[in-house]
């Protein structure tokens, strides 16, 4: 049985897994997928990782392209994702009206469960947003950091801490058992990341990664999208 190889951010993944059955009915290919910080994914193209198909951020993509690694008329945009707060499965939720209240989310927090904060678009933000609210420091000690938001939010749902908090992409939190989406992070706090996905030049398999492609942005999965936790998308 012949695969197609992805190479995608987290935010992605529950949407993918979730299209696998149509697209195997619709193209007798099964998927082969790797999931992980988008940082790490782009690395992984570069030194040669075999992909058909990349779901990235906009601006990674738009680099890639740049590069010659993907076929830059391919790119077409899912969805925009947003960064958010996550709890373990009962436990209170914890909601941020603003700076402040986010402030004393993360201070009353024993234990801070993120991706990685130097290659993961989530990551990234929450070590910034941490540094504006001038708790970087005091926090530091916290924070459980993992190679993506998946992992992070597993971790989160089976950990022993008093009052444990996550905070990555909206789409890694729902699709992840154990945890719940507690909210958006409040204004000045904010991030909506769009994800594009693209074809790579040296795809093994160019028509099944654009049925692919398809699959994912096509109207019919417009709701399944959305339950995904992408806030918007293709029209």
């Amino acid at each position: 049985m012949s695969s197609l190889n992805i190479l995608s951010g987290g935010a992605a993944q529950g949407l993918v897994e979730s299209l696998t059955p149509a697209f195997k009915t619709r193209t007798g290919f099964d998927i082969a997928a790797e999931f992980g910080a988008v940082g790490v994914m782009a690395d992984k193209l570069r030194k040669g990782t075999l992909a058909d198909v990349v779901i990235l951020t906009a601006a990674l993509l738009a680099n890639l392209a740049q590069e010659k690694l993907v076929i830059a008329a391919s790119i077409v945009d899912v969805g925009l994702v947003e960064t958010a707060l996550a709890v373990r499965a009962g436990d209170p939720q914890a909601a941020a009206k603003d700076a402040a209240s986010l402030r004393d989310v993360f201070l009353v927090s024993d234990a801070i469960f993120v991706p990685d904060t130097t290659a993961s678009t989530a990551g990234i933000h929450v070590a910034n947003i941490l540094q504006q609210l001038g708790i970087a420091d005091k926090v530091a000690a916290r924070l459980r950091i993992f190679p993506n938001g998946a992992t992070a939010m597993r971790e989160l749902a089976v950990s022993d801490a008093r009052r444990p908090i996550g905070c990555t992409q909206s789409t890694e939190i729902i699709s992840t058992k154990g945890v719940t989406l507690s909210g958006s992070l409040p204004a000045g706090c904010k991030l909506a990341t769009m994800y594009t996905a693209g074809i790579t030049t040296a795809a093994a398999h160019p028509q099944q990664a654009r049925d692919l492609i398809d699959l994912v942005i096509g109207t019919g999965q417009r709701e399944q999208r959305k339950r995904a936790g992408f806030v918007s998308g293709p029209k």
